[in-house]
């Protein structure tokens, strides 16, 4: 290959990388067009949430499904949280629904759920109640204060459901109580399994126990999520 072709090659491999950065860029433009304070990252996570569905789903990454019915040793409704604002969450009064109990993060490359949450909250209103918890556990992808992601949140996914403080979710010494309990089978009954990452997702029924956990690849809306629920 002549220098003269090597350079028309590296000149045609430019152009079609130069045009494909301005599609893209063009896409997370469109994509964020109703966005508000996102930074360029939060956009382009957004924008690319598809694929890395699609991708994680093809590579089976993050994407287990774990379920059980025991009896908790100890009971749910004995927790206790402390929401977003500050007020207390009793679990006593979730009685007769399930819940959904997520941990969030605003810097995630899963950070889209939170629209398929709400989309979630609002379908099953009736009989489901979401509860994000944020945390920072993972690469640090939510450094916000609780009002900023409140604002976050509400402003470009229109959450509706409640958020607790922010904590941490994973298995230490200062382990959110609610985690402790939900990743201890001495507390639960049967689940060990802690969050693999942001938005894992437990759900514990009407009456307080414990039959599912789903890893952050499974979307809010699949099949195996409501058919969880709708039982």
């Amino acid at each position: 290959m002549t220098a003269k072709s090597k350079y028309r090659k590296l000149k045609r491999a430019l152009i079609v990388l130069l045009v494909f950065i301005i599609v893209f860029a063009l896409y997370v433009e469109i994509a964020n067009r109703n966005s508000k304070n996102m930074t360029y990252r939060q956009k382009v996570l957004k924008a690319a949430y598809p694929v890395l569905m699609w991708v994680t789903k093809l590579a089976g990454k993050n994407s287990k499904e774990l379920s059980g019915t025991k009896q908790p040793p100890i009971s749910f409704y004995s927790l206790k949280a402390i929401l977003n604002n500050g007020d207390t969450l009793d679990f006593a009064n979730l009685k007769g629904k399930k819940i959904m109990l997520v941990n969030t993060a605003s810097d995630c490359g899963y950070t889209n759920q939170l629209n398929d949450l709400q989309k979630l909250s609002e379908q099953y209103s009736e009989k489901l109640v979401i509860i994000g918890f944020p945390a920072n556990d993972f690469k640090e992808q939510e450094k916000g204060t609780d009002e900023e992601i409140a604002k976050f949140c509400k402003v470009n996914y229109g959450v509706s459901f409640p958020l607790m403080k922010k904590s941490i979710v994973i298995k230490s010494s200062q382990q959110n109580p609610v985690y402790q309990w939900l990743t201890d089978s001495t507390k639960n009954g049967w689940n060990d399994q802690s969050p693999s990452w942001n938005f894992t997702k437990y759900i514990v029924n009407e009456g307080g126990v414990l039959t599912n956990y789903f890893g952050p690849s499974v979307s809010p809306l699949s099949k195996d999520v409501t058919k969880a629920i709708s039982e």
